[in-house]
């Protein structure tokens, strides 16, 4: 037998019909900022306040893509990739957040798809990852309602733009990181420190989601999918102490049930007020707003890196009334003995499988979930055998998940390409291919070799299990998995840090 036809008469360990992809993001490998008409975005902003970047970069340039995307398209075919999920940049589009429509950006994205589908690629289109327009900021960006509205009307005109060709629709990515990261800790755009305000861009994120949701809705063809993106980090207490515990649960809230409780189960999470009454009376949520954010989608994105370990931690002020809005006597803590990606994250696959399958119990009527992004940072080696192993490794444990009972439909590797890795600047690279920012050649890494041959037959060689669900104490993102030595050294920590 040779051996095309043994691996033909393997059992696959994936569906037929399961969606192997990579993903990008359009501030981060665009460039061309100020070509064809597009208007400045809260990132050209924040890129360039002293300090907000490390070395003082920006997108200004990044990967090119505007002017080299037939060459990315032919890396994907390459690839294998059956499926590119893209975002699209707001202000290339609608420079104003509203208003008259440029032509010309929009015309690169119809070259993008129609490129695409030639090649067999199914574009899988985010409408935000997190580049709004400026204009739309000066007028209270996410703090407000109204860019909740405009944003629906953005996703009405893209819907115009690219329904025939498009059948699966992003809204949001990664909420947390816009609100939180972006309004609360100022580590992302606009910068802002504030309490209120981030919980108000939290709120309003969520209501631009559902408004667009009941948009497309009404434009969409038969057998189209419309869905939304989150970044879920499992919290494990360090301990079993009651103190440990609480502040597992506060952190839980924070990165992961503010947004998961109104989008699948139909309510505000119940500690919202205990948590943030301090910092706000909630009066930006309206009658009806629940109904809005809770519009069913046809499927979830989950962005998964890493778990969050926490410990109770002194509270930074003890004055509640003089504390910082996101003080919540939690620490995220490393141990010494820890497998780590080449930016230091912890690599941990089994909390993929405890988000996966923690997502399940929880809510009975989740919709099925693509991997949207799953990735691992390094210096850009081309020989990048941590990256491969990472690949294996929560690849693995997206099957015991799917053998668990989880409904996982796809997979996208985070990068194709190195790129903007937001305030961490160039340093951070997550590509399966490497590029050489100076003249933007593009090599495929050991990484990009692996994952084609690995999308072309599609095998767990570990073997797969079925391990019962995540049962922490406190909730089931709460999670506490025994340590199982195929993932690495257990319990493992990681310090809580922006996704990409």
């Amino acid at each position: 037998m040779t051996a095309i036809e043994e691996r033909r008469t393997r059992p696959r360990t994936f569906p037929a019909g399961f969606v192997w992809g990579t993903a990008t993001a359009a501030y981060q490998i665009e460039g061309a900022v100020d070509t064809d008409g597009r208007g400045p975005s809260i990132w050209d902003t924040f890129c360039r306040v002293p300090g907000a970047v490390a070395r003082g970069e920006s997108g200004e340039f990044a990967c090119d893509h505007y002017h080299r995307w037939q060459e990315d398209v032919g890396l994907m075919k390459d690839l294998g990739a059956g499926a590119y999920r893209f975002s699209v940049a707001w202000p290339r589009v609608l420079p104003d957040g509203r208003g008259p429509v440029n032509r010309r950006g929009l015309d690169f994205y119809r070259r993008l798809v129609d490129a695409l589908r030639e090649g067999g690629i199914e574009p899988y289109i985010t409408l935000y990852h997190w580049d709004l327009p400026q204009a739309l900021e000066d007028h209270g960006g996410w703090r407000v309602r109204d860019t909740a509205e405009r944003f629906a009307d953005y996703a009405e005109v893209m819907y115009e733009a690219l329904g025939e060709s498009v059948s699966n629709w992003i809204t949001l990515n990664e909420p947390y990181c816009s609100s939180i990261v972006g309004y609360g800790e100022g580590r992302h755009a606009p910068g802002a420190t504030e309490g209120e305000g981030a919980l108000a861009a939290a709120h309003h994120l969520l209501l631009g989601h559902g408004l667009a949701v009941a948009r497309l809705r009404q434009m969409a063809r038969p057998g189209q999918q419309i869905g939304v993106t989150l970044n879920m980090s499992p919290t494990v207490p360090v301990t079993s102490s009651p103190q440990d515990v609480q502040a597992a649960r506060r952190m839980d809230l924070l990165v992961n049930r503010q947004f998961t409780e109104p989008l699948f189960g139909g309510a505000y999470a119940a500690d919202m007020a205990e948590t943030f009454g301090r910092i706000s009376g909630f009066s930006f949520r309206r009658d009806g707003d629940l109904e809005i954010v809770g519009r069913p989608v046809d499927f979830l994105g989950v962005n998964y890196y890493y778990r969050l370990h926490v410990e109770a931690a002194p509270y930074e002020e003890a004055d509640p009334v003089r504390r910082s809005a996101f003080d919540l006597g939690v620490r995220t803590v490393t141990p010494e003995r820890a497998r780590t990606s080449g930016l230091g994250w912890v690599v941990e696959p089994e909390g993929l499988y405890e988000t996966l399958v923690g997502l399940t119990s929880r809510y009975p009527d989740l919709p099925p979930v693509y991997i949207t992004e799953n990735g691992y940072g390094d210096d850009g080696a081309l020989e990048d055998t941590g990256r491969i192993d990472y690949l294996r490794d929560h690849l693995t444990a997206t099957r015991e998940a799917m053998t668990a009972g989880a409904d996982v439909r796809g997979y996208f590797c985070w990068s194709l390409l190195d790129n903007f890795e937001w305030a961490r600047g160039y340093s951070a690279r997550f590509g399966l291919v490497h590029v050489d920012y100076d003249t933007q050649a593009r090599t495929p890494k050991a990484s990009f070799r692996w994952m084609r041959d690995f999308i072309a037959d599609p095998v767990v060689t570990t073997p797969v299990t079925t391990r019962p669900a995540t049962t922490g104490p406190v909730d089931i993102l709460v999670a506490g998995t025994p340590r199982d030595e195929r993932w690495g050294p257990g319990p493992l920590s990681q310090a809580a840090e922006e996704s990409t």
